[in-house]
């Protein structure tokens, strides 16, 4: 299964729908572009939905906590939601919960950001 992704926008928000499998830098590359585009415009108000999101990997965390880098620096802010139980557990593990803000819904992202 590849990587893919969609984005959805919201009002003031990028919702972005991650898919398939996250594991390698290359995959990422067009999304970790778009995240600039969006910095660049002032749209730091990001969420990754990860609902169709089947695996990731060290790799595919470190693509997400650069881009959480960026974004923080811009004064931007990313939630995740929608986390699988396999993914919840890495992150646990490798203590990111406490890095990203992450939510059960797509509801309680969007309450995030009001």
């Amino acid at each position: 299964m590849t990587f893919s992704y969609q984005v959805e926008q919201q009002s003031n928000l990028e919702i972005i729908h991650l898919a398939g499998e996250l594991i390698d830098k290359m995959q990422a590359s067009e999304l970790s572009t778009k995240v600039d585009e969006y910095i660049s415009e002032n749209k730091t108000k990001i969420i990754f939905d990860l609902k169709e999101l089947k695996y990731i990997n060290s790799s595919g965390l470190n693509i997400m906590i650069n881009i959480l880098s960026r974004v923080r620096k811009a004064g931007g802010e990313i939630v995740i939601t929608n986390v699988s139980r396999r993914v919840n557990e890495l992150l646990i593990i490798t203590k990111l919960n406490t890095v990203f803000t992450v939510t059960e819904s797509l509801e309680l992202a969007l309450s995030k950001f009001k």
